[in-house]
């Protein structure tokens, strides 16, 4: 049975969970300007558990494509308050810091956060392994090249799939090496990835497994949905709803999305389907 420690409580992830999106940025690209105050932060933060969130991840670096780099000092400008505030309010939700500076990680853990969500899996700090280490909480570790700004001209591999399993194996030892306990693996749709590479590490998702740690999907509303359909971000939650259910079905434990309702849902209906074969 695969479990998260998280604040002492251990989250069971035989039944996937869902980790709603909290951006606390002006340029995400699809909230991006929405939850930026605080007031909007709670009122997003209690819908979200109200509707069956195991996780919120909140973040204050946009990782979108393009996006402008933002100082370590703007991004805990961003993230603390945002972390203090949904504690305080809600004490038993439970956190994840969405950074990959150490110092970041480490203030909103502090502040009452549990998990850290690092996009480029603890290579761009060399300080993050070990301070997640100390902080002895659960580590999510994002497959990227390059950075948000750079990723869209790093899409050559020699094969994608085999590629970014040798990537999770090297920074699953690395990870181990430094103490980390719990692991999870993403491997970064849209993350210097085209979509066809996206849609190809979907199609092999199930070799994750072998990884032996929980693995973390983020497809939601994202370009690999929204420019295969036609449609816009805005329009993506039907085709968002299609790729969770292939992912869950291909064993994914945990859904970062926009849309947690729907996410609940989607993991309710796979349940009854396996459990009721």
């Amino acid at each position: 049975m695969q479990t998260l420690n998280c604040k002492g409580a251990l989250i069971d992830l035989s039944v996937p969970k869902v980790m709603g999106i909290i951006n606390a940025t002006p340029d995400s690209f699809y909230d991006g300007g929405k939850t930026v105050t605080l007031k909007e932060i709670l009122r997003q933060a209690e819908g979200m558990l109200n509707e069956g969130a195991a996780f919120l991840d909140i973040g204050g670096y946009s990782s979108r494509p393009g996006a402008d780099d933002v100082s370590e000092t703007e991004e805990l400008q961003r993230v603390l308050p945002a972390v203090e505030a949904i504690i305080k309010e809600f004490p038993e939700a439970i956190i994840s810091v969405d950074s990959f500076r150490s110092k970041v990680a480490k203030s909103a853990i502090e502040a009452g956060a549990a998990i850290v969500n690092d996009i480029s899996g603890g290579t761009k700090d060399i300080e993050m392994l070990s301070a997640v280490s100390k902080l002895k909480v659960p580590f999510i570790a994002m497959h990227m090249r390059g950075t948000p700004q750079t990723m869209s001209q790093l899409t050559e591999y020699t094969n994608i799939t085999r590629d970014v399993l040798a990537y999770f194996s090297e920074r699953l030892a690395a990870a181990r090496a430094a103490g980390i306990d719990d692991i999870i693996a993403d491997p970064g749709f849209g993350f210097a990835k085209t979509r066809a590479q996206s849609f190809e590490l979907l199609n092999n998702l199930e070799l994750f497994k072998h990884l032996e740690v929980p693995y973390l999907i983020g497809v939601s509303r994202k370009s690999m949905i929204y420019k295969t359909i036609e449609t816009t971000a805005d329009n993506a939650l039907n085709g968002t709803t299609a790729l969770h259910a292939i992912a869950l079905l291909k064993g994914a434990s945990i859904l970062r999305v926009h849309d947690v309702q729907e996410a609940v849902e989607c993991v309710s209906l796979l349940q009854a389907m396996q459990t009721n074969p």
